[in-house]
């Protein structure tokens, strides 16, 4: 199975020459366990977006510190462009591989397949049935709760509320939305890893809020606007939206100003996006839940690099390494939107 699986890696690794990487200044590079190269790592995001080049900064900052090699892959159309990027990696030989899946049920195989031949863990987004070392990331689903704080506070009275969101074939995001339903509907906080799923067709409602619907774009930055649009056209009480990928509430708020319904519409995001942080200092965003990219880059370097090195301690019990998210909103917005430009200048 190895031997065909390199086979059909050597095939298509020239294909992703130069698509969608960043390579970083390795001068110095020091030697694996077995002492005879230099450490060559691979860090794999779910997609192109500024969320990333914040990641890919705390890559590089990372790979500059313990002095090894990190590829930064981006894949432009989704799973099969990530699947043949990883690939691509593994055919030309890799000590590890940082991976955020984009569809973790369906990619257990592949990931178990590049997990026999190189060290494997995840980010951002987890696959936890698969042979990956280790998580690393915030807890989804604790964070999606923070954001139905953001909404409860933002909006007292109740009313309704639609999500949007790029996939919901990711763990993050089912784990974000479950968050967010479960805060605004007053369930019982759901612990571990066995969280219950709302179906997109189920009744949210009780007293206080109503959430109307999830609207999905696969990425798709026009069709995300024009989720927004429809939303508002649909339901001419939407009273706010909440958008659980980076370039959601951008093209939210785009869309609230064009209909004229800023301040009747009120919005709840997350990630960090310089759209979204201007809009919470103008006061059109309530607030934001803030993942810490920077920490995914710079962690998943630190823990691949002692791996390769043999050191097997980085892993904690559990296989998760938490990164605490942050809670944005008016009274620390200025202090964070200039401290993330600092690390993006790195």
């Amino acid at each position: 199975m190895k031997k065909q699986l390199f086979v059909l890696m050597a095939a298509t690794a020239m294909m992703f020459a130069g698509c969608g990487t960043e390579t970083p200044d390795t001068a110095g590079s020091p030697t694996d366990a077995a002492g005879g190269k230099p450490i060559r790592l691979a860090y794999v995001t779910n997609g192109i977006d500024p969320f990333w080049t914040i990641a890919a900064a705390g890559v590089r900052a990372g790979a500059k510190d313990l002095g090894v090699e990190c590829e930064v892959l981006m894949p432009p159309k989704g799973l099969v462009d990530q699947k043949r990027m990883i690939e691509g990696v593994l055919s030309n030989g890799v000590d590890g591989i940082a991976i955020s899946p984009i569809d973790a049920a369906n990619q257990v195989e592949f990931i178990n397949q590049a997990a026999a031949l190189t060290n494997v863990i995840t980010q951002d987004s987890d696959a936890p049935g698969s042979n990956r070392l280790c998580f690393i990331g915030m807890d989804n689903y604790k964070a999606g709760r923070q954001a139905g704080v953001l909404v409860k506070e933002v909006l007292p009275e109740g009313g309704k509320v639609m999500i949007f969101v790029g996939r919901l074939e990711q763990l993050n995001a089912q784990q974000r939305r479950q968050g967010v339903i479960d805060e605004l509907l007053d369930r019982p906080v759901q612990s571990g890893t066995d969280v219950r799923f709302d179906l997109a067709a189920a009744e949210l409602v009780n007293a206080r809020y109503e959430i109307v619907g999830t609207r999905t774009d696969n990425f798709d930055y026009a069709k995300a606007k024009s989720n927004a649009e429809d939303a508002i056209a649909t339901f001419g009480d939407l009273r706010c939206m909440v958008g659980l990928f980076a370039y959601n509430v951008p093209n939210c708020l785009a869309a609230v100003k064009e209909a004229g319904k800023t301040g009747t519409i009120k919005i709840v995001s997350f990630d960090e996006a310089d759209d979204t942080l201007q809009g919470i200092i103008d006061g059109h965003v309530h607030g934001t839940v803030s993942q810490q990219p920077y920490q995914y880059g710079y962690q998943s370097v630190r823990v691949l690099t002692a791996l390769a090195k043999g050191d097997k301690s980085v892993i904690p019990e559990g296989g998760f390494i938490e990164v605490e998210s942050v809670v944005v909103r008016k009274d620390n917005v200025e202090d964070f939107f200039a401290k993330l430009k600092i690390l993006r200048a790195e």
